[in-house]
């Protein structure tokens, strides 16, 4: 069996998501070159970080971090669009193993209870296949040790892409189409809510909403770039 992995291998070889070179034995998904020239911020090390500061005033969160920065045009921004839009769910997992590791080496991440993504519409997730955010959680929820849960925050109404709007607009683009199914099974625990990429954060805001009102709720986030 080794034999035949090794011989398909070598006529089709695995590649880097990030720069396309062929992967090397023990490389996976990511090569070396590649994983050192992540753009990290280490944001889950300050409390008062960049990301956690665009919640502020808005929505009462616990902590909030991002794992890198959007480095347009860079590496990054070629794995995020992998992820997203070329089908490498692969990326989203490896990009969540990693980050985990990270937050678990800080106080302020260790009393998370669950893991939760933020969802998409369900027939954009049926045309896509899959939610990119959830494909973070399970990444999270290996090297973190918690469980996800899905289907308890779900998007109501289909919306238009943010890509260009402003800061108000995606506010109102966003403004109550999340809502909570089954809020009981979540009381008292604190959340990590999951997204891919932090701009304004009109969408995190607005999925908080809704989960901050179960008794005891408390809500962190966590996305893999900030941009």
């Amino acid at each position: 069996m080794k034999l035949f992995d090794d011989l398909i291998s070598l006529f089709y070889p695995q590649l880097c998501a990030g720069c396309n070179t062929p992967l090397v034995k023990g490389e996976e998904v990511l090569c070396l070159n590649c994983l050192a020239d992540l753009p990290r911020t280490n944001y889950h090390f300050n409390r008062e970080n960049p990301v956690s500061q665009i919640f502020v005033g808005r929505v009462n969160i616990t902590q909030a971090s991002s794992f890198c920065h959007f480095d347009k045009g860079g590496r990054l921004q070629h794995l995020l669009h992998q992820l997203k839009y070329k089908g490498n769910r692969e990326v989203g997992y490896k990009m969540g193993i990693l980050f985990g590791y990270e937050l678990i080496q800080n106080s302020l991440y260790q009393d998370i209870n669950a893991i939760i993504p933020v969802p998409l519409y369900p027939k954009k997730e049926r045309k896509r296949g899959y939610n990119q955010s959830a494909e973070i959680c399970k990444g999270l929820a290996e090297s973190m040790n918690l469980p996800v849960i899905s289907g308890n925050l779900v998007r109501e109404v289909h919306t238009a892409s943010q890509t260009h709007m402003g800061r108000f607009e995606r506010w109102e683009n966003v403004n109550g189409i999340f809502s909570v199914k089954n809020g009981v099974s979540l009381t008292g625990k604190h959340l990590l809510l999951v997204d891919d990429v932090v701009t304004t954060g009109a969408t995190l805001e607005a999925c908080c909403e809704p989960l901050l009102k179960i008794p005891g709720v408390k809500v962190s986030i966590a996305t893999l770039a900030s941009a």
